[in-house]
């Protein structure tokens, strides 16, 4: 089954509202200061590949992608559970009148 267009733009547009959100999110200020300071240490080495500083800048950088990615996940669960308890609660479809036999 493939979801209307309407539909992916609806989603594309909340994953993007929640990546930028979740790119700056405070908990992650720290391990993006220690990245970005592993990865300037980093330059400093000569052989990059056989560098600690190598070693250690991509430690960070992946903790930061692994933690990124965790929220973005826990995000759209949550996302996709308030969408299911919305089309699934029957007072979306029912009308507010009452029915014709009562």
């Amino acid at each position: 089954m493939e979801f209307p267009a309407w539909f992916r733009q609806i989603i594309q547009k909340r994953l993007d509202k929640v990546s930028s959100k979740v790119a700056y999110h405070p908990e992650l200020e720290q391990i993006r200061k220690e990245e970005e300071q592993a990865f300037q240490a980093l330059f400093a080495g000569v052989d990059l590949k056989q560098s600690p500083a190598f070693s250690e800048w991509e430690d960070r950088h992946n903790l930061m992608l692994a933690m990124m990615n965790e929220k973005l996940y826990l995000r759209g669960m949550q996302d996709g559970i308030q969408l299911a308890v919305a089309l699934l609660s029957p007072s979306i479809w029912q009308d507010e009148e009452e029915p014709l036999d009562g």
